[in-house]
């Protein structure tokens, strides 16, 4: 009959080999898991002082057990040292500064140190699977992948991948789409994260990238990179565009996309649950690729604002509804799509808004250059917007105008620089009332305007100036658009967001550094003056 620590081995032998099979990791990972374990049980035998070693033969369970002393002159640890005299009766031939083995009879495992050891070996191989997982799936961000679902744990879905599980957050999931413990589910993978409890490897079906996966797998064209998708967008469970062009021209990309009756796109709807797509043409000409992404809407007229990234479209009367979409689904999907800001007005609202833009600068023209409406109106029809434009252009262009001539071109920017200059000195007057210091106004790119507009925001001094990062200074406002569901008067309204103090003046990066730099010299200049009334106090 077998002695207790041979059946342990044993045991434990035949158990290493189930674990390492049924978890997909190396079996040696086990085996020293079980070392480390016996080791842990020896020095609680043994005392925990002692340098003791394990060794578990994988092929017979056969255990060694040991410990490791060193050879000194004299002891002062007995535990892990021995003199040259009894280093002798262990291994002949030792010398001082040895390392030598001393060989220890083997445990007997008992109950208390069997469940230190199970403790030991589940920790070991839980860390081992994991690690694995995270070897396996680390790369795979962007796959496709199909799993069954496990369980619904506060509304996160937990698949079962086979070899790891991931999770399907809320956020990420279709909505009204129901989850049932047991079937099959497909998914991308958004990301795989390595943290304290274990890889953890996100999921989504309602990533755009998920539709565009499952694309690649039902249209062959799209595998072979013949076709690509090059934008797309999607409201979960409801409707989508895809953005498509084809490499080959023989190909039409569209035609593909949807195959023979529908079939490749219903095949994807259907995974998707009955959410509608709208297959476009992609187009480099920006206009031409809005035009095709508020389809089923007509387009009258596009006006690109590239410096803003926004776009200004005009629909026909009866086409507005259409252009907008339900709950303004349709333009959002399209500004997603093109990654701008989409504007939707009718002819109407856009007339209304040219002639009023037209009646507001030639008012401007009128009183600051103490000229007739007819010649107001005929600088604007001209293109001049803006009192410097008329200033500082090259002489001759402006008298090339219809109805000009030299003298009146001469007068017009004689006037508009002195228009200019009031300008200038009331803003003057208004940046001094409100404190800002004279200093500011010998920085670069800074207008007497500017100055107002940065008194009126409370920074009045080079320090305060100093103290602003160059984003903070002259970052555009940005604004967002809110589309009506029905029931509001306008198609959108503008919420600005909070830019740049200088923001709305269009001053560059490098301008907005220059202006920066120029504030915090006198802190550099300031320095050398402290130093030296530092160094002179130290003499006295």
């Amino acid at each position: 009959m077998a002695s207790p620590i041979s059946a342990n081995r044993a045991e434990l032998l035949a158990i290493a080999t189930s674990v390492a099979n049924e978890k997909l990791i190396d079996k040696s990972i086990v085996i020293e898991a079980m070392e480390e374990a016996i080791q842990k049980s020896a020095r609680n035998r043994y005392g925990a002082e002692n340098d003791i070693r394990a060794k578990l033969d994988p092929r017979t369970g056969d255990l060694r057990l040991w410990r490791v002393v060193e050879v000194v002159e004299v002891v002062e640890d007995y535990f892990k040292q021995v003199d040259l005299k009894q280093a002798e009766k262990l291994q002949p031939g030792a010398k001082i500064g040895d390392f030598i083995v001393d060989p220890l009879p083997p445990v007997d495992l008992g109950r208390i140190d069997a469940q230190s050891a199970k403790q030991v070996i589940f920790q070991k191989v839980r860390d081992a699977e994991r690690e694995r997982q995270y070897e396996e799936f680390k790369d795979r961000a962007g796959e496709l992948v199909t799993g069954v679902i496990k369980s619904v744990e506060f509304g996160h879905v937990i698949v079962n991948l086979g070899r790891a599980e991931g999770v399907i957050r809320r956020d990420q999931q279709i909505p009204r789409e129901v989850a049932r413990v047991g079937e099959r589910v497909r998914a991308w993978i958004m990301k795989v994260e390595r943290q304290n409890r274990g890889p953890q490897i996100f999921l989504s079906r309602a990533h755009p990238e998920f539709m565009k996966k499952l694309f690649a797998q039902e249209v062959p064209e799209i595998y072979d990179n013949i076709i690509e998708i090059k934008a797309a967008a999607r409201d979960p469970g409801s409707r989508a565009k895809i953005g498509v062009i084809s490499r080959d021209s023989s190909i039409d990309p569209v035609g593909a996309c949807v195959g023979m009756k529908g079939s490749r796109v219903q095949a994807v709807v259907q995974e998707m649950q009955g959410e509608k797509i709208d297959i476009i043409p992609w187009s480099e000409d920006t206009a031409t690729f809005v035009v095709n992404a508020l389809q089923p809407a007509t387009v009258s007229r596009v006006v690109i604002d590239e410096e803003e990234s926004r776009i200004e479209v005009v629909v026909p009367d009866d086409q507005l509804s259409l252009a907008i979409g339900r709950r303004g689904q349709n333009v959002r999907l399209a500004s997603q799509l093109t990654g701008s800001q989409i504007d939707i007005m009718t002819e109407q609202e856009a007339s209304e808004k040219r002639q009023k833009e037209f009646a507001e600068r030639s008012k401007m023209f009128e009183e600051e250059l103490d000229v007739d409406e007819t010649l107001s109106q005929l600088l604007v029809a001209e293109g001049f917007s803006e009192l410097e434009e008329v200033a500082y252009i090259e002489l001759a262009e402006l008298a090339t105008i219809e109805g000009f001539d030299e003298e009146l071109a001469e007068e017009l920017q004689s006037r508009a620089t002195e228009a200019l200059e009031r300008r200038e000195e009331a803003s003057r007057a208004a940046r001094r009332e409100l404190g800002v210091e004279d200093a500011l106004a010998e920085l670069p790119h800074l207008t007497e305007a500017m100055l107002v507009t940065l008194g009126k925001a409370g920074i009045k001094t080079l320090d305060d100036l100093a103290d602003l990062a160059t984003d903070e200074l002259i970052a555009k406002k940005r604004t967002e658009q809110r589309r009506r569901d029905g029931s509001a008067p306008r198609r959108s309204a503008r919420d600005e967001d909070k830019g740049g103090v200088l923001g709305e003046y269009g001053l560059t990066e490098e301008q907005g550094n220059e202006i920066i730099m120029a504030a915090r010299a006198h802190w550099f200049e300031d320095e050398p003056a402290a130093e030296e009334a530092a160094d002179a106090d130290s003499s006295q």
